[in-house]
């Protein structure tokens, strides 16, 4: 199998650099200035074993490679920028005949569970890909990931249910790459479990760590409000008691020289000033879920928005005063 790593930033940049490392053909799609350094410098990646430069082909898209029956799609963009992305990709020939909608499988290794729904209506095969992996992108062409013994756990099963072959050999390979690989025939209980812990992504983003009285209060009634929606939608979920149970003490942060880790994904969003974040599928998932079934969700409806504000204008990540965290308390 060759990977092909969509969008090569904390999680694509950690996955790839991993699997090369361990013998496996990876292309990193990337763009802008992250594609240039990696072209010029190769990707810099540094875990607890050190720094170091992988010599790794990078391109802009899906017009810049021939693909081969044997591909694997690893889709790790945002979620926002998975619909055009999916168009793209799926339309391409593979060599020997058909497109990659026809014939090639796709992993949506994202939070929240949109993608795979996206991913659906152009690819045959999809797989859901739940990803527990601490890991950083916040400058071009560099990539860091803290985690020990394990880089990450990454549960893998096909959409919207099931496993296969594909599914078992893409598990050994990752299960060789650092990574702990269940393979999981209900991938998505796993996906809707982690959000558990997503939905608050809005609140760290624009408020720094959740630490304090405040920011954990707030916290707490975040994942109340996600928690009444699922119930109220009947959909079942891996607890937060059962997803520690499995990660045990396989991915402990660790220190790593000149790496400051100052926040998950969409505090990275935020840092990085890319003018979009994912809240819409993260908090927003919530919001959703809760306008379907009846359930009010006022505070996730104001961290979506408040996050989107803050990636619109520009707004510095956890720049948010503690006066306008208390009102949101009133909500």
């Amino acid at each position: 199998m060759r990977y092909i790593i969509i969008g090569a930033g904390a999680v694509g940049g950690t996955i790839g650099g991993r699997l090369l490392e361990s013998g496996h053909e990876v292309v990193l799609v990337a763009r802008g200035a992250h594609l240039a350094a990696l072209r010029a410098d190769g990707l810099t990646f540094t875990t607890p074993e050190g720094t170091r430069a992988l010599a790794v082909p990078a391109v802009e898209g899906p017009t810049a490679l021939e693909l081969r029956p044997d591909d694997v799609l690893l889709l790790t963009v945002k979620t926002q920028h998975a619909e055009a992305v999916l168009a793209e990709w799926a339309a391409q020939p593979v060599a020997g005949g058909g497109t990659a909608g026809e014939l090639l499988p796709v992993i949506c290794a994202q939070n929240g569970v949109e993608s795979e729904r996206l991913a659906l209506r152009r690819f045959r095969r999809v797989y859901g890909m739940c990803v527990w992996l601490p890991s950083t992108h916040v400058e071009p062409g560099r990539i860091s990931a803290a985690g020990a013994p394990m880089t990450g756990v990454l549960h893998v099963g096909r959409y919207p249910s099931g496993a296969d072959g594909t599914a078992r050999q893409i598990c050994a390979d990752l299960e060789k790459s650092v990574f702990r690989a269940p393979l999981s025939d209900d991938v998505m209980a796993w996906k809707y479990g982690k959000l558990l812990g997503n939905v608050g992504n809005s609140l760290e983003a624009i408020g720094g760590p959740l630490d304090g009285d405040l920011r954990q209060e707030l916290y707490r009634r975040v994942v109340a409000e996600y928690r009444a929606t699922l119930a109220a939608a009947g959909i079942s979920y891996v607890s937060a008691d059962e997803q520690r149970a499995v990660r045990g003490d396989l991915v402990t942060l660790q220190p790593l020289p000149g790496v400051e880790r100052g926040g998950g994904s969409s505090w990275q969003s935020l840092s990085r000033g890319t003018g979009t974040i994912e809240a819409d599928y993260l908090s927003g998932e919530a919001v959703l879920l809760g306008r379907l079934h009846g359930i009010p969700t006022p505070l996730n409806e104001a961290l979506q928005r408040l996050a989107n504000t803050f990636a619109r204008t520009g707004r510095p990540a956890g720049s948010v005063t503690d006066a306008e965290l208390t009102a949101l308390l009133d909500l």
